[in-house]
């Protein structure tokens, strides 16, 4: 009140003074005026972030979980190689596609260098030289035979030759037309250089196009990586867990996984298997879980999500729960604040199970009891 008396006295003795000291004390007033209005709605923000607050004791489910960070993966993943070396000439199918097993995915046209083409040729004629030289002979062996001029095991000797000889053409004719053609007819079966399918499932990514040159899968070389595929039925969460909770994790266990670009969809399932051997993160100790995805008919997984899993150790249903906050610890003992009859008194509490953010209260209160709640202590 003496502040608004002295503003006025201030207005009215501004009336008897000139123009310019006029206007030097009208906007210092204006100044005085609002360094007055802040220091108001300071001072009530203060005393109203000092008053207490009272958190009733409710009854509720509290659960331990364990954390895992990892991404969606398929249970298996296929990479798909050619055993032909060429070049891709066609591509039969676009990612996303469902292929079923031996579905043909590319077509590989042979490119032999021209050293592999001449000697698989000569070889060729050469092995038909061969059987033609033997086969007169042959001949001249069989008519001697008959004749009585030759034994039967020098007859059967020189078969045996021409029967080699006959393999050795038909290897190195069949090896000329693959290199050639890209595909040959055999008795039993058709021999080409169409890439099939390995199983059946979900075409996850294309690793070569048309024009690619193709190197082959043998027991010398990995091969080109033509393509990957996944039966997408299967689905794993694959992550990590610190070591602090791993001994506590059991196969089996519930677990609920909530991916990072569906934040509103939760998954259920059933943590699988647990790796035996930690692995290094940083300073950080980890081990390698998998889980079994379950059921989830409205959400389409894709290979590669970024997923947080909580793993449930155990869960207490219907507890007595308040803020973990409001526990106070001294030395071994647990204490909250409480209104009683007005007054505001300390009372020793037992508690069990604590989810991070509530904790379970076995003795000391009952429900309905009203918990104090201090203010933050304010940073000077």
């Amino acid at each position: 009140m003496l502040f608004f008396v002295i503003l006025i006295e201030k207005y009215i003795s501004c009336i008897f003074i000139g123009e310019i000291m006029k206007k030097r004390i009208i906007i210092s007033l204006v100044i005085l005026l609002a360094l007055a209005v802040i220091f108001v709605l300071v001072s009530g923000r203060k005393k109203k972030g000092n008053e207490l607050k009272y958190l009733p004791v409710t009854r509720g489910d509290i659960a331990e979980k364990a954390l895992a960070v990892g991404t969606l993966e398929p249970e298996q993943e296929i990479k798909v190689k050619s055993t032909i070396s060429g070049i891709v000439s066609e591509v039969l199918f676009k990612v996303g596609d469902m292929i079923s097993k031996d579905s043909p995915l590319f077509k590989i046209s042979p490119n032999p260098t021209p050293l592999e083409y001449v000697e698989a040729r000569r070889n060729m004629e050469v092995a038909e030289v061969t059987l033609s030289r033997i086969q007169s002979e042959r001949d001249r062996n069989a008519k001697l035979f008959q004749s009585s001029l030759i034994s039967l095991s020098q007859m059967e000797s020189m078969e045996a030759q021409y029967n080699e000889a006959q393999l050795r053409h038909r290897v190195a004719r069949e090896k000329f037309e693959l290199l050639e053609k890209g595909r040959i007819q055999m008795s039993n079966r058709n021999i080409d250089s169409i890439v099939k399918a390995p199983i059946s499932g979900i075409m996850l990514s294309l690793s070569a196009h048309e024009g690619d040159p193709v190197v082959p899968l043998t027991n010398f070389q990995p091969g080109t990586e033509l393509c990957s595929m996944a039966d997408m039925e299967k689905i794993l969460f694959k992550g990590t867990v610190d070591e602090i909770d791993v001994g506590k994790l059991v196969p089996g266990m519930e677990t609920e996984i909530q991916i990072g670009a569906l934040a509103e969809k939760k998954i259920p399932g059933r943590l699988l298997r647990i790796f035996p051997k930690a692995k290094k993160e940083g300073n950080a100790t980890l081990f390698d879980v998998e889980i079994l995805i379950g059921e989830a008919p409205e959400i389409i997984l894709r290979a590669g999500y970024s997923a947080t899993a909580y793993v449930k150790i155990q869960e207490h249903k219907g507890v007595l729960v308040i803020p973990e906050r409001l526990v106070i610890t001294e030395g071994e003992k647990r204490y909250v604040e409480v209104k009683q009859n007005e007054s505001i008194n300390k009372v020793e509490v037992k508690t069990r199970l604590s989810d991070g953010l509530n904790i379970e209260i076995l003795e000391g209160l009952k429900e309905g009891d009203l918990v104090v709640e201090r203010p933050p202590r304010e940073i000077e």
